[in-house]
C-alpha cells in the first residue's frame, strides 16, 4: 500500500490549524488542542517543519509558532519532502537511487514518470485548499443516495 506516514498526515493537521488562524501565534499546547492530537506528537512535528521553514518559532510571553508564508503559498510536496524527505515512489524513482539493477530495469522510466506525477499533483494543492473539505466523489454520492425516494 502506497501511503504518507501518520506523522506527514499529522504535520498537515498541525498546519491547517495554523493557516486557520494566520494572525495568531499558537503554542505547541494549542496546536495540539486545536488539531487533536498529543502535545508530544505536536511538539515532535514542528522540528522538522521549522527546519524546512514550513513554520517559525517565536520566542517569549506570547510565544508560540506561525506559518512562515501564506497558506495558499504552501504546498503538500513541500509538507510531505518536510516530513518524509524526497518524494521517491520506488528505490529508482530517487535521483540517487542505490538499486543494483536500475541500468538494466525494463521499469524504472515508467516509475520515474509516476512519481513526477504524483509530486506535480501534491505541487498542485496547498495548504489553504486542504482547509476546505472536497465534496463527496459522485460514486460515494450514489452511496448515499436512498434507492426508496429514486423509485
Amino acid at each position: 500500500m502506497l501511503r504518507v506516514t501518520k506523522l506527514t498526515d499529522y504535520a498537515t493537521v498541525v498546519l491547517t490549524a495554523l493557516a486557520a488562524r494566520p494572525e495568531v501565534v499558537l503554542s505547541a499546547t494549542e496546536l495540539a488542542e486545536y488539531a487533536g492530537l498529543e502535545a508530544t506528537t505536536v511538539s515532535k512535528l514542528l522540528k522538522p517543519l521549522a527546519q524546512a521553514k514550513l513554520v517559525e518559532g517565536l520566542r517569549g510571553v506570547r510565544g508560540g509558532y506561525r506559518l512562515t508564508r501564506c497558506a495558499g503559498d504552501i504546498t503538500l510536496i513541500e509538507i510531505v519532502e518536510a516530513m518524509e524527505g524526497p518524494l521517491a515512489i520506488t528505490e529508482c524513482s530517487h535521483e540517487q537511487s542505490q538499486c543494483g539493477i536500475a541500468d538494466q530495469c525494463g521499469v524504472r522510466s515508467n516509475w520515474r514518470l509516476i512519481n513526477d506525477v504524483v509530486a506535480d499533483a501534491l505541487r498542485g494543492v496547498t495548504l489553504a485548499q486542504m482547509l476546505h473539505p472536497l465534496p463527496l466523489p459522485i460514486a460515494d454520492r450514489r452511496r448515499s443516495i436512498d434507492v426508496s425516494v429514486v423509485s
